[in-house]
């Protein structure tokens, strides 16, 4: 039997994809290797800092003179990067992760700094740097971003979420102002936050791909202007990217205004998405007034024949999630039933709201 791989040489266009695909790779591997050598040396700095230079003390005894002396002679040497903000930043970076961080997480300094240090084998400082690369998988900006959280359940939230979503910077930067850990929280019970910043979001249930609000400022939709809910739902779909973002994780786009036909009468699901983690349809309606009591009913409807006539058998129960600008929670309470976990309901924000008003509303 021949060898496909080998026969796939006679094919020129084969042999050129091959060769991209390596040097691809190759590149990419690099960049891997680099960034991680980046952020490794930028720790061992942000070490020598605060080991040296404030005696392991938190707090500095001395002021910027020193840290804008070493700047200069960075600068000098090396070039660019090494200014006194960025100093400080490497300072924080080693505050926050080797010194605040959880047991089971730190990562002990690798002692090279002190006389006695300089003589660990190359083999040792090779098998700390791969340690300190899997406990460290992003890019510098993203521990920039990160070692401005002052809490570390969620920091280590967004650690986690931005590792296994291949967030970018911006991404981070986006779901960190629009305070996703407290959203997050707020449609959790307090057993259940824990698990946010050891796990990430995981979605086992219907009820954990909820948030409360879901903010959709990047549709540019002005609050003070009248707008129907055809405008909204144009709006999600011309950024459905960041809608789905937005959702969390695991959500494909099927379609809009979905039609569907019973007893000789049309209705339209205004988007239908399906989440492959939970491997069911979510049929979402848009509201742009106040939810009433008909509305969670007529999604009611819209479920019943979802799981009736769409799903497949081995696929879960529909999920049906009403995005209203304004909501009753009583009301939402008395229509459904008590054992609910289909149906719910939560608000819209077309602009970033404070983190300090989610912290509010977290604590209370």
């Amino acid at each position: 039997m021949a060898n496909s791989k080998i026969d796939s040489l006679d094919n020129p266009i084969a042999i050129i994809q091959q060769a991209i695909d390596l040097i691809q790779n190759a590149r990419q591997k690099i960049v891997r290797q680099t960034n991680s050598l980046m952020v490794f040396t930028y720790f061992q700095i942000g070490q020598l800092i605060v080991e040296q230079e404030q005696k392991g003390k938190q707090k500095a005894a001395f002021g910027q003179q020193t840290l804008l002396l070493l700047s200069k002679s960075l600068v000098k040497e090396f070039g660019r990067g090494f200014s006194v903000d960025n100093l400080e930043n490497m300072r924080k970076f080693y505050l926050t992760f080797s010194i605040s961080e959880t047991a089971s997480r730190k990562l002990k300094p690798m002692q090279v700094l002190d006389k006695k240090s300089e003589t660990v084998s190359r083999r040792l400082q090779e098998n700390y740097f791969k340690k300190f690369s899997e406990r460290f998988q992003l890019s510098w900006s993203h521990y920039v971003i990160l070692s401005r959280i002052d809490d570390g359940n969620e920091r280590s939230f967004y650690e986690i979420e931005s590792i296994q979503n291949n967030w970018s910077v911006r991404e981070l930067q986006r779901q960190l102002e629009s305070g996703l850990f407290e959203r997050l929280t707020l449609s959790k019970s307090p057993s259940k936050v824990k698990e946010l910043a050891k796990k990430g979001q995981i979605i086992e249930n219907p009820e954990d791909v909820l948030k409360t609000p879901y903010v959709l400022e990047f549709l540019g939709l002005d609050e003070k202007i009248s707008y129907s809910e055809t405008d909204l739902e144009t709006a999600i779909i011309n950024k459905i990217e960041h809608f789905l973002l937005e959702m969390g994780k695991g959500f494909l786009f099927q379609g809009r205004q979905v039609r569907f036909s019973f007893k000789e009468e049309n209705f339209y699901v205004d988007l239908v998405l399906y989440n492959r983690l939970l491997q069911c349809f979510v049929l979402i309606d848009l509201k742009i007034g106040k939810l009433r009591h008909q509305d969670i009913g007529q999604m009611q409807m819209y479920v019943n024949y979802y799981d009736r006539f769409i799903k497949q058998k081995f696929e879960k129960p529909t999920i049906g999630i009403i995005i209203c600008k304004d909501k009753s929670d009583a009301v939402v309470e008395i229509t459904l039933p008590k054992d609910n976990k289909q149906i719910f309901a939560s608000q819209y924000k077309l602009f970033l709201p404070s983190k300090a008003t989610l912290k509010k509303l977290v604590t209370e």
